[in-house]
């Protein structure tokens, strides 16, 4: 019986295991998303995805350990360069499974493994971010716009008697070429305020 046994053992030997998992893990860090089973792919992401978490940390430490399971000196390249750097934010959750259709000649259960951060088609971070900016400015827009206008124009009208001494700083920071275009406006201020 197999009470409380973790491991899927995947109908192999420890030692076939232990390679198809390496095989496995270095087609992944290869080729971004491979097709395999479902009970492969499962186990795979436990296997793969420490190896990952090593790869934000490059030391000689991490890549011994991580050749210590893979055995392949180009996908520690790979890991190390270009999977590192891009995983370098996420907390955790390197793959991605996604069923597929069954496998015609057995009926098994398919599964597409995938590193997240290299799928360029399906972002849904991305797309859920940029439709939530979009709705809060039409939300805040259109109820911000209706509140403060009323709010806003006190406060303008408050900045227009007090116009003289706010444009007075200006004219003392700006160059000489440019202040006598500066004082204009000034001038015709005051006479606005007067008038009303």
């Amino acid at each position: 019986m197999r009470h409380g046994d973790k491991i899927n053992n995947l109908g192999r030997k420890s030692a076939h295991r232990r390679a198809l998992m390496s095989n496995l893990t270095s087609s992944l860090i290869a080729h971004k998303r491979i097709i395999t089973t479902l009970a492969k792919a499962k186990a795979l992401r436990v296997y793969a995805e420490p190896l990952i978490t090593r790869s934000k940390v490059d030391s000689m430490h991490n890549r011994r350990i991580v050749f210590s399971y893979l055995q392949d000196k180009e996908a520690i390249k790979e890991l190390f360069g270009v999977i590192g750097d891009k995983v370098a934010n996420r907390p955790g959750g390197y793959t991605r499974i996604v069923k597929m259709p069954r496998r015609a000649g057995d009926a098994s259960d398919m599964a597409l493994i995938e590193l997240v951060d290299f799928n360029e088609i399906y972002k849904p971070n991305e797309s859920a971010e940029g439709a939530k900016k979009t709705r809060r400015s039409r939300r805040s827009g259109s109820a911000a716009a209706k509140t403060t206008k009323t709010e806003v124009a006190a406060p303008v009208a408050e900045e227009t008697t007090t116009a003289p001494e706010a444009t007075e700083t200006p004219v003392a920071e700006t160059p000489a070429t440019e202040a006598p275009a500066a004082e204009a406006p000034a001038a015709e201020e005051p006479k606005a305020d007067e008038q009303a």
